[in-house]
């Protein structure tokens, strides 16, 4: 099996893609021959930009807004992409939001609003998916989790449970579709270089026993490596420099 997978023809949605881990990956599934749509809830002039640079490569590109956690926009924007696309083969459900909380500060609407984006989305893209994967016995479907969910993380609990939550919906979309050519599997970074981690949590590099923050092509690497792996299902790959093992 080749570690870099050959993905001509096949066509890849890559949710909350316009920048960081999100980027990384729709750019390395452009290069390994797919094409790719990036969705974005409110940086258009980042995912035009992304787009852009997948476009120059010879892949077919989109970028197309969506509120994903949001049911009917989801509807929309896979209605959009089964006319534009001919349907996804490849989901990787990557968007979320880190809102800073603390025990007392954190409101049922901060709640809320991370579960409907870290979680709740990651459903339904995956329910909108599933019937162009299920027709041709084939998909791949990875979620972007943290490593958040098996610790304590230094954005909140409600992170946490986020994250902890999208793991337990991997496991279960992997059981019940594995027998369908469809696997479902996630990547679960700890302290990666990007937007949410200048937002806040810079000093924890101390941790890292590598004595370095990851990289987001650190990150789009593992993703390419379980969509070429038709053996792995259910699985979560950490990613943490060595602060934890499974």
């Amino acid at each position: 099996m080749p570690l870099h997978p050959d993905l001509a023809g096949r066509k890849a949605l890559v949710t909350g893609g316009s920048r960081g881990i999100g980027r990384a990956i729709a750019s390395l599934l452009a290069e390994a021959g797919a094409d790719v749509a990036i969705n974005y809830a409110s940086r258009k002039t980042e995912a035009d930009a992304a787009a852009s640079a997948i476009a120059r490569s010879g892949r077919r590109t989109l970028a197309i807004a969506a509120d994903v956690s949001d049911g009917a926009a989801v509807a929309q924007m896979f209605g959009r992409l089964a006319s534009e696309f001919g349907g996804i083969d490849i989901l990787v459900n990557n968007a979320g939001i880190a809102l800073h909380r603390g025990i007392d500060d954190l409101t049922e609407a901060d709640f809320d609003r991370t579960i409907a984006v870290n979680l709740k989305s990651a459903f339904l893209c995956t329910q909108a998916a599933l019937p162009h994967m299920r027709a041709q016995g084939w998909g791949r479907i990875v979620n972007i989790s943290s490593g958040a969910a098996r610790g304590a993380g230094g954005i909140g609990l409600h992170y946490n449970a986020s994250k902890a939550g999208l793991e337990g919906l991997t496991r279960g979309y992997a059981a019940r579709l594995v027998k369908e050519g469809i696997t479902v599997n996630a990547v679960a970074p700890s302290l990666i270089e990007t937007d949410m981690l200048r937002g806040g949590l810079a000093s924890g590099i101390s941790r890292i026993p590598l004595g370095r923050f990851g990289t987001a092509d650190e990150v789009a690497a593992v993703v390419l490596m379980l969509i070429g792996n038709a053996y792995m299902t259910g699985q979560t790959v950490a990613l943490s420099g060595g602060m934890t093992f499974n």
